[in-house]
């Protein structure tokens, strides 16, 4: 795959009723487990919800996190509630790495945050993490249903330029 048409990808928040094969979130984690980590700590584990009622708590659990309950799979990340400096980072890291090879699958992705610290314990709660464990995002995963015909994003579109977002001293 074309490496702009990865990084442009849309975010996907409406899935097809298409169930995703196991093998298939198993062959995701495979490969985004490889994303690189400061020390190498991988602060991550993973929880692939089928469950319809948990997804649908989940959907609960943060005001942009409404389309995890029609995704067919939510995947949650789990981090350490005693995170470092950098453990968003790099659970930013391994999110994207997650939704580039979800969309090489053919799956649409959307990543979102379980916010605040009260939801993401709910949400730790419902996944049955482990002691020490959090869960401050998920990402919705589903075949992409096609894009609505009618009315407009409330998303703005289009990037910044790169004048906009460079500058060199």
């Amino acid at each position: 795959m074309e490496i702009r048409s990865l990084i442009a990808r849309r975010s996907v928040r409406r899935f097809e009723a298409t169930p995703v094969p196991q093998s298939t979130v198993t062959r995701i984690v495979d490969q985004a487990r490889w994303t690189g980590s400061a020390r190498n700590r991988q602060p991550w584990r993973f929880v692939a919800v089928y469950d319809r009622d948990i997804r649908s708590q989940l959907s609960r659990l943060g005001a942009y996190a409404g389309h995890l309950e029609a995704a067919p799979v939510a995947l949650v990340l789990l981090s350490p509630e005693s995170q470092q400096l950098d453990t968003e980072f790099d659970l930013g890291r391994v999110a994207q790495s997650v939704t580039l090879v979800a969309a090489e699958q053919g799956l649409g992705s959307c990543i979102t945050s379980l916010y605040p610290d009260s939801n993401s314990r709910i949400a730790a709660e419902l996944v049955s993490a482990d002691s020490g464990w959090t869960a401050r995002h998920a990402i919705a995963l589903g075949f992409p249903a096609p894009k609505p015909t009618a009315g407009r994003s409330a998303i703005p579109l289009g990037r910044l330029s790169v004048g906009e977002s460079l500058r060199f001293l």
